[in-house]
């Protein structure tokens, strides 16, 4: 291999080199594999060259862009990993509003410019994750509600094919190709730069963390189900299942009690966003409240210390249509056993924005279930690996009879990357999306992702 990486025509990083390690790691700790090569890449021109040396030379390819994904895909064993983390720069045109971002950038990188103008798209939650694999597979962010998902702001993107072309994608220029990368996952190419949506935010805003007893779950669940009913799409609030951290803002004697929590962002100035969020921040008796006014890119910051790099994370998903009585007492069992005192199970209010787009609009389907369930399992030491994954599993399975099905598929068991779970994400749409995989991949050269295998039709 030695032999081959030389003849690259293109720098690459080998093992022994001193990057390597830095560059192959990445943010889950239960993913450790070694490349034969790493490709950084700054310009698309490099990513053609990187793409000609792994067919030339017969190589496995993975892209990594901010390599925060859960499945760890972003590397590969024995194979090439395409690098974008070159790729930072990022332009805001504020008289159209919009922004155009590399595809190494993370989600805080972007909102450090746009919020330079007041503006902002629709990303994560999670400074550090990379917009590439968020927006590919969907795009789940505080803004969900009022301005839809990150893949429903997107406006272009550049592509660089299998065949080595580069491509623009929109809704005038390859339009099969944007339908399908919007929701479709990195199956049709590698995407070095994003174009979205603006939309004025901030630059202050008030944020909603309050931790509430999980013996009230029940009463605070069903409480955010009537708050949006009244308060319409402004706000889009995420319910967390947990045991409280040992931290000076709780009581000591409550440490590591089960809670259930209520967060939220709203995207106007604080003194509204004050006043708005008040009947969620207003149940009585909390155990703890973090709420206040803040800047939006801190804000979008508040989760970073739950995700350290470098711990050990499995997540599984399922759509829920209903979340009553006896679905909440499970949550509520569920999280009180869970092996780690980090680990969640995150009730995602969906609707708004992005449930007025049919499930046929973009490759992003599913979009009418009420309640998203994350299940999260985040530890720090191997040996809990076992335990852990077991916990997720058994969670979905036990509220899979309050599903109509679909997940979402940024947040998903990288051990059962299999059909079955590949069909429920993408629903309806597989057959299309498989057609226009044949198009643009029918080798499948893209396949470290949750893979649409080619098929002509």
């Amino acid at each position: 291999m030695d032999e081959v990486v030389e003849r690259a025509g293109h720098e690459l990083v080998r093992p022994g080199d001193e990057p390597y390690d830095r560059l192959r790691a990445v943010w889950n700790g239960m993913i450790d594999r070694r490349p034969a090569a790493i490709a950084p890449c700054a310009t698309p021109e490099d990513v053609v060259s990187a793409l000609r040396f792994a067919r030339e030379n017969d190589l496995l390819v993975a892209v990594r862009g901010g390599g925060h994904g859960v499945a760890g895909h972003a590397v590969c064993e024995g194979g090439l990993v395409i690098d974008l983390s070159p790729m930072k720069r990022v332009e805001v045109d504020a008289e159209r509003r919009t922004v155009r971002a590399g595809g190494g950038c993370t989600l805080g990188e972007v909102d450090a410019e746009t919020q330079r103008h007041g503006l902002a798209t629709a990303l994560g939650v999670v400074t550090e994750t990379g917009i590439a694999g968020l927006t590919l597979s969907g795009g789940m962010g505080w803004l969900r509600r009022k301005h839809g998902l990150s893949c429903d702001n997107l406006v272009s993107a550049q592509v660089v094919c299998a065949d080595g072309s580069v491509v623009t994608a929109s809704e005038s220029e390859h339009e099969d190709l944007f339908w399908a990368i919007r929701g479709g996952g990195g199956n049709f190419g590698v995407v070095t730069s994003f174009e979205y949506r603006l939309h004025p935010v901030g630059p202050e805003v008030f944020v909603c963390f309050v931790l509430y007893p999980a013996s009230r779950a029940q009463e605070v669940l069903e409480a955010c189900d009537r708050y949006l009913g009244e308060a319409g799409d402004e706000v889009s609030p995420l319910g967390v299942l947990g045991r409280t951290p040992p931290v000076p803002e709780v009581p000591a004697h409550r440490h590591g009690e089960p809670y259930v929590a209520l967060l939220a962002v709203h995207p106007g100035d604080a003194a509204t966003g004050e006043g708005a969020l008040a009947p969620l921040r207003g149940l009585g008796d909390p155990i703890a409240d973090f709420s206040g006014a803040m800047p939006y890119t801190a804000a979008q910051s508040i989760l970073d210390e739950d995700y350290p790099d470098g711990w050990r994370y499995y997540w599984k998903s399922l759509n829920v249509a209903r979340l009553d009585g006896e679905a909440i007492d499970r949550l509520v069992a569920h999280a009180a056993r869970a092996p780690s005192d980090h680990s969640t199970i995150d009730v995602w209010y969906q609707g708004g924005a992005m449930g007025r787009v049919g499930d046929s609009d973009t490759a992003f389907p599913n979009r009418r279930a009420p309640y998203l369930l994350g299940v999260e399992a985040n530890f720090e030491e191997p040996s809990g690996a076992e335990e852990n994954v077991a916990w997720v599993r058994e969670v979905i399975a036990d509220m899979r009879p309050f599903s109509d099905g679909g997940v979402y598929l940024n947040f998903p068991g990288f051990m059962e990357d299999d059909e079955e779970m590949r069909r429920e994400g993408y629903g309806a749409n597989y057959d299309r999306l498989a057609a226009i995989k044949a198009r643009y991949d029918p080798a499948n050269v893209f396949r470290l992702n949750a893979n649409v295998e080619p098929r002509a039709g």
